[in-house]
């Protein structure tokens, strides 16, 4: 009797296995002059959760909101921050913007937001 070699074993195991969803991130990636924002925005059904992690050499201004008509909606909002990271989950389906401001001195921002 033959014996396959492990590695055409070890690839049928993987083959077998479910499909996993590959994750998706938007990298953030800015520098910041004092006053100025970067902002990422995205379309989230309702319930679906959004993982987030950033970093900034100075304090910034964060906020995660969304636009009903003329008003902005703020669901989190931190000021002087240094970094940070979670889980959104969105209440209410529509588009979410994560948001960082630069106070009184330049910030390089450095981050990722999941997509999917």
């Amino acid at each position: 009797m033959r014996r396959l070699p492990a590695a055409v074993l070890a690839l049928g195991a993987l083959l077998a296995l479910p499909a996993i969803a590959a994750e998706e991130w938007r990298p953030i990636d800015a520098k910041l002059e004092p006053g100025k924002m970067q902002e990422s925005c995205m379309s989230i059904d309702a319930g679906d959760k959004r993982r987030y992690n950033w970093k900034s050499d100075a304090p910034v201004d964060f906020n995660i909101h969304f636009h009903k008509g003329a008003e902005i909606v703020y669901v989190v909002k931190s000021n002087g921050m240094r970094g940070d990271g979670g889980t959104f989950t969105a209440k209410d389906g529509g588009g979410y913007c994560w948001m960082w401001t630069a106070r009184d001195k330049a910030a390089k921002l450095e981050g990722r937001v999941e997509t999917k």
